[in-house]
């Protein structure tokens, strides 16, 4: 991982550009005025999913590092560096000067990797690991090779020889997390005798390992996690994203669960929008990483101490995160794994019955306390005040303060006075100021790249619609980007925008601009964000040599796979659910007018070229002006607006 990826990975698009932009929910995304331009009317749009920014009103868009050289003013190594300071990533083992002695990740992943096959060919030969997976968790054989489920020897450093059998030093050992001191001296492994599951990140790539305990020692812990490494962050770290991305976004929303064989049997029982922290101790970036798919997030924590502990904890992160946050009540206090072995339904049963976080949080105290005594009501209000005071919405924080009042029949005006006494002063969130000027561009440009960006998103997501192509040359387009896409569709007409597994691999055989590393493994299928996640990234070599990056990397800021994304949200913005006549009527609409302005403006030359002309030019400039004149008839009345028949 480079340092532009390590940057991406701990900060998410619509926190960066919310200290510039107020910014709203709409559906998926987020919306706000752009800083472009003065629009009263929000067109300024960001895609947590796709992670990246569109303004519709200059046509300007990219990812995150392009915002920020916008409104900073900054090349991109300036813009790089501001937002690994506010990521917390030292930048310097990134430079050309090599990594300073620091891990080298993809070694790590390569031991992980090495490690997770490693305990599964133990798995295969204990039995006492194949009659817990199989007998009592009554996991299938195709579930444990889904999940990778492993087994760790009981030998001490079996897993420690073998690494270094395979050429990988004891540093490297320790810095992947799978070696502890040995009390003789040396090494030894760190999982011993334990039942193994890979921890992986959302590409499937394995970071870590949980390991539970599979004898009955009263002095030993039951489960075991991988310390903290450069590579696994339990305060970041989603288990099971990998495998449940897919339906949380075709479902909408994502089930939370405190163990990791809970969501390895709800996949199982097929419920497969659900994924696990480390426990109970849920943060704001597990709830940033699932804000990326759904803003619908269900908690099934246990409903012991501990586990509304937690849901208190996360109701004011998922205020601030911007999320609706819902509990799941388990019938007798069972975990999702019973429930689901004594029936999978009533475990979708209740998931269906959710109920949002605060609500069910009062009712949960308005049971346990008695609220017609002062005492109850002195500490029901203690419980949920500090709750309501951690809300960044003011109209829920009203509605709750109202709820509060009449639940423990106290004036409002007597909650107000507590309130204000016991909580701290009220934090006012303001925007950064964007420090270039305010450049309103032209209006003839911006308009003519919409015009391209809006046929190009129609191409890219309609096969049915490349008729339309026919005509289109690349001069007749304004940007290096839609000129790209517009070979990559010349050359591949069948290529499918809604099923895109190709597209990483093409793009990099074909040389493209920002064609690097293929990230396709995990695309859903059918989506129109589907083709925006093949986009290849433009990983640019040298973003371990940092001294010499801004002006290799410039090209990064608004790569070939930052504007396919953005094709993807133009298409998902203006014309998903438009019947197929209508989009047939638009693309003839676009090609017109592409063809019109370049006629016109192919014609303007010709008339400057011949007031100079001699007589044989002046023939041949003629004949080229009856041929842009041929290409308009093609196209005659669709640019404005009328049937092509």
């Amino acid at each position: 991982m480079d340092a532009v990826e390590e940057v991406k990975s701990r900060l998410s698009i619509e926190d960066v550009i919310a200290e510039y932009v107020q910014l709203k929910r709409a559906g998926r995304n987020w919306k706000g005025l752009s800083p472009f331009s003065n629009e009263k009317t929000p067109s300024f749009m960001v895609s947590p999913e796709k992670q990246i920014w569109h303004d519709f009103s200059s046509g300007k868009g990219g990812n995150m590092f392009s915002f920020v050289m916008e409104v900073e003013g900054l090349d991109f190594k300036g813009a790089l560096e501001l937002l690994a300071r506010k990521a917390g990533i030292d930048i310097e083992q990134y430079r050309s000067s090599g990594r300073r002695g620091g891990p080298d990740k993809e070694r790590l992943h390569e031991l992980l990797e090495l490690a997770a096959k490693f305990y599964q060919v133990q798995f295969s030969q204990n039995k006492m690991a194949l009659e817990y997976v199989f007998k009592k968790r009554a996991f299938t054989k195709a579930t444990a090779l889904e999940w990778r489920i492993g087994y760790s020897p009981n030998n001490g450093s079996a897993l420690v020889e073998f690494a270094k059998s395979k050429g990988f030093s004891e540093d490297e050992i320790k810095q992947a997390g799978l070696s502890a001191r040995s009390y003789r001296g040396g090494i030894q492994d760190m999982f011993r005798g334990r039942l193994m599951i890979p921890l992986q990140d959302p590409q499937g790539r394995v970071i870590g390992f949980t390991a539970r305990q599979l004898d009955d020692d009263p002095n030993a812990p039951k489960y075991i996690n991988t310390p903290q490494t450069v590579l696994y962050d339990k305060s970041r770290h989603v288990y099971g994203l990998h495998l449940a991305k897919e339906m949380i976004r075709k479902s909408q929303f994502v089930v939370l669960v405190e163990g990791n064989l809970d969501v390895i049997a709800s996949h199982q029982a097929g419920v497969r929008q659900v994924v696990a922290t480390a426990g109970t101790a849920l943060t704001e970036p597990h709830l940033k990483a699932l804000s990326r798919f759904t803003g619908d997030i269900r908690l099934s924590f246990d409903a012991d101490k501990a586990g509304v502990a937690a849901t208190e904890r996360a109701i004011p992160i998922a205020s601030r995160v911007k999320v609706s946050l819902s509990i799941i009540d388990i019938p007798s206090g069972k975990d999702p794994d019973e429930l689901i072995r004594q029936d999978p339904a009533l475990w979708q049963q209740a998931i269906e019955k959710h109920q949002y976080a605060l609500d069910w949080l009062m009712k949960r105290y308005a049971t346990l306390l008695d609220l017609k005594s002062a005492q109850g009501k002195r500490e029901f209000s203690d419980i949920l005040l500090p709750v309501v005071r951690a809300l960044s919405d003011d109209v829920e924080r009203d509605h709750y303060m109202n709820r509060i009042a009449e639940t423990i029949d106290v004036s409002r005006e007597a909650l107000e006075q507590k309130y204000r006494k016991t909580g701290g002063p009220e934090r006012a969130t303001r925007q950064r100021r964007v420090k270039t000027e305010t450049r309103l561009p032209d209006r003839v440009s911006v308009e003519n790249q919409k015009t391209q960006d809006n046929f190009l998103s129609l191409m890219l997501m309609r096969q049915t619609l490349r008729e339309f192509l026919e005509l289109i040359t690349p001069d007749m387009l304004y940007t290096d980007d839609g000129r790209n896409l517009l070979k990559f569709l010349h050359d591949h007409p069948d290529f499918d925008g809604k099923q895109p597994m190709k597209l990483g691999e093409t793009l990099h055989s074909d040389g493209l601009q920002g064609a690097a590393e293929q990230r396709t493994a995990d695309v859903p299928n059918g989506t129109a964000e589907g083709a925006a996640e093949a986009a290849t990234r433009q990983d640019a070599e040298s973003a371990r040599q940092l001294g010499g990056l801004a002006g290799e990397r410039a090209g990064a800021v608004q790569s070939f796979g930052d504007y396919v994304k953005i094709e993807a949200l133009l298409y998902e913005e203006l014309y998903q659910g438009l019947e197929l006549n209508e989009l047939h009527y638009e693309a003839a609409r676009l090609q017109a007018r592409l063809v019109e302005t370049f006629v016109k403006t192919q014609k303007r030359k010709l008339a400057d070229e011949m007031e100079t002309a001699d007589t044989g030019a002046l023939r041949e400039l003629l004949g080229q002006a009856k041929k842009y004149d041929e290409l308009l008839k093609l196209v005659k009345g669709a640019a404005h607006g009328q049937s092509q028949e």
